[in-house]
């Protein structure tokens, strides 16, 4: 039904349509399932999300290698208790999606948007703005339907690896599926969410992938938790009226372009960037052994 961001927004816009609605059309006319069926999957989806989040805001979650785990409670009790910089909203959202990337960190059950290593971000924004904008359930499976759609087109179109195109794929990708999420549930035009994702993945361009110790964990964390903010921001931007100078097709392009450019050692192998730091050998070592056999985590 669409093929690109330009034709998804024409599609909506002509139609009268939100662009969730177009996404749903679009999984029964791809699949052959009933709409019922469509959506009792995303919902199902959306639980998963709401309990890794909830596990990680609320339980002592750790890794098994000790590199991540209670920095989502840490922020949480500094909103409770601090005059915060960012606001309730912005750091609600990042404080959820590293909640749920510290799950994942320790082998618990998370959804991937699009990915396991950028499975925060999502769901980081939608369940930080659940108490600004009040959204019912249905609105929340909403919004889940919109990030896809726009997700959709990257994978189709372009990269969704940190493998094949860097932290820009992974994470990159689902801030920009948030921001324009985030836009149709406050009420902006589909156009608007085309320029709120244009922003937020223009913004991530050449975002390398460099996992310390090859686990998802470390800096991934917190790239879902900055990833979030910009989410955040560049749905501000886009709902006050501002338009990306580059449309979005363009934008998705681009990164996959940069993407086949990057060296092998910054695309996931965890041999460039933070991973090949004197600390990042050093946490490699100490986990896996000088041999790679022994380890921390066997150990444990």
């Amino acid at each position: 039904m669409f093929q690109s961001i330009e034709e998804l927004v024409h599609v909506a816009s002509s139609s009268s349509l939100p662009i969730y609605e177009v996404m749903i059309q679009t999984e029964i006319e791809t699949t052959g399932n009933s709409r019922d069926q469509i959506i009792e999957k995303m919902s199902g989806q959306l639980l998963v999300m709401e309990q890794a989040v909830q596990r990680g805001i609320h339980e002592d979650i750790k890794s098994r290698s000790g590199l991540s785990g209670g920095d989502a409670r840490l922020l949480q009790r500094y909103l409770e208790n601090s005059d915060t910089l960012s606001g309730s909203v912005l750091l609600d959202a990042v404080s959820k999606a590293m909640a749920t990337n510290e799950v994942n960190a320790a082998m618990g059950t998370i959804c991937a948007t699009p990915t396991a290593g950028s499975a925060g971000v999502v769901p980081g924004v939608l369940f930080g703005l659940k108490h600004k904008l009040n959204p019912s359930r249905d609105k929340m499976i909403h919004f889940l339907f919109t990030a896809g759609a726009f997700g959709s087109v990257v994978a189709n179109n372009a990269s969704i690896s940190g493998a094949a195109g860097g932290c820009q794929a992974e994470v990159g990708s689902a801030t920009g599926m948030a921001a324009a999420a985030a836009v149709e549930m406050a009420g902006g035009t589909p156009e608007q969410s085309a320029h709120a994702m244009a922003m937020a993945l223009g913004n991530m361009l050449g975002l390398i992938c460099d996992p310390v110790a090859g686990l998802v964990e470390a800096p991934c964390v917190k790239r879902n938790a900055i990833g979030a903010s910009s989410s955040l921001v560049a749905a501000d931007m886009a709902l006050a009226g501002i338009k990306s100078i580059i449309p979005c097709d363009e934008v998705i392009d681009a990164m996959y372009r940069v993407g086949r450019m990057m060296p092998p050692a910054l695309r996931e192998t965890a041999l460039g960037g933070l991973a090949d730091t004197k600390t990042g050998r050093a946490l490699k070592e100490r986990i896996f052994g000088t041999d790679g056999r022994s380890s921390v985590i066997k150990e444990k």
